[in-house]
């Protein structure tokens, strides 16, 4: 034990493993904050449709030789998430169909140009990392810690300021518009936080994992909790202390970042899932 504290603190005096908790810490919060509401509106496959069509635009900066890539993923994806909502709105091309149109052909454009104009030698290594998440946390600099803060500040801050009006149009989106709230606003709002979020984890956790980020943490704290704010805060905890773990394991054990988190929001999942049918019984 003591041979793993020696190592943790000798790990936690360079900058780049500050910076990566920092970060998984922010990015595992603001996931949590808009995962919920996902989940109870059935929205989760947008935060799958929008990490396909972040990778497609992280393709073509890379081409571009952008130094800083973010200038163009963010809008891309910002107005892929804006697209995607009034698609889905189309009687003739329904949600799942919509999600499916725009994240799959994203990835499988972004893959190509990465593999026609690429100017790297290692492609699959470049696809591997965008995809999984950064197989070293060496790749975080101070800019990406301070963009994070920024960004998770933005997220977080939209969250609180319009939290009465995301929680009534989470559960009933019919009173909610009876009562004059603008329905399709909010729901372009949600989306459009989702797209700053998942541009925000892509460097940790990898484009293909965010969804797992941002779903598992909400649906662990259903298992056992329903007030809706009881389970924003109980995903919140879930979230950010998985975040840790996982960035403490994969620094100990030389695992993928992405990979690691994941893991352990999906044992956790199975922990609380456990403890959801102990109590249902229980109670009964």
């Amino acid at each position: 034990m003591s041979e793993i504290m020696d190592k943790l603190t000798l790990y936690f005096s360079y900058p780049f493993v500050r910076y990566a908790l920092i970060v998984g810490t922010l990015i595992a919060l603001c996931s949590s904050l808009l995962g919920v509401t996902l989940v109870l509106k059935r929205f989760s496959f947008i935060g799958d449709g929008l990490s396909h069509v972040a990778f497609g635009a992280m393709a073509i900066a890379t081409i571009m030789s952008l130094s800083n890539n973010m200038i163009l993923i963010l809008p891309v994806t910002v107005l892929s998430a804006v697209l995607l909502l009034r698609t889905g709105q189309n009687t003739k091309i329904k949600g799942d169909a919509a999600v499916a149109m725009i994240s799959v052909g994203a990835l499988a454009v972004g893959y190509l140009l990465l593999n026609v104009f690429s100017k790297s030698a290692n492609i699959s290594g470049d696809v591997c990392s965008t995809l999984f998440g950064s197989t070293s946390i060496l790749t975080l600099s101070k800019l990406d810690l301070w963009l994070c803060i920024g960004m998770s500040v933005i997220v977080m801050a939209m969250f609180i300021i319009f939290y009465n009006k995301i929680f009534a149009v989470t559960f009933d989106e019919g009173f909610a518009q009876a009562t004059g709230t603008k329905a399709s606003v909010y729901n372009l709002l949600i989306a459009v936080i989702t797209a700053m979020i998942i541009v925000l984890a892509m460097n940790l956790v990898g484009s293909l994992l965010i969804s797992a980020l941002i779903i598992f943490p909400a649906l662990s704290a259903m298992r056992l909790l329903k007030s809706f704010k009881a389970v924003i805060v109980c995903s919140a905890v879930i979230s950010v202390i998985s975040a840790l773990i996982g960035i403490l394991i994969s620094i100990l054990a030389s695992t993928p970042v992405g990979s690691t988190i994941v893991a352990v929001d999906i044992a956790v999942f199975c922990v609380f899932s456990g403890l959801g049918m102990i109590s249902g019984r229980t109670g009964k």
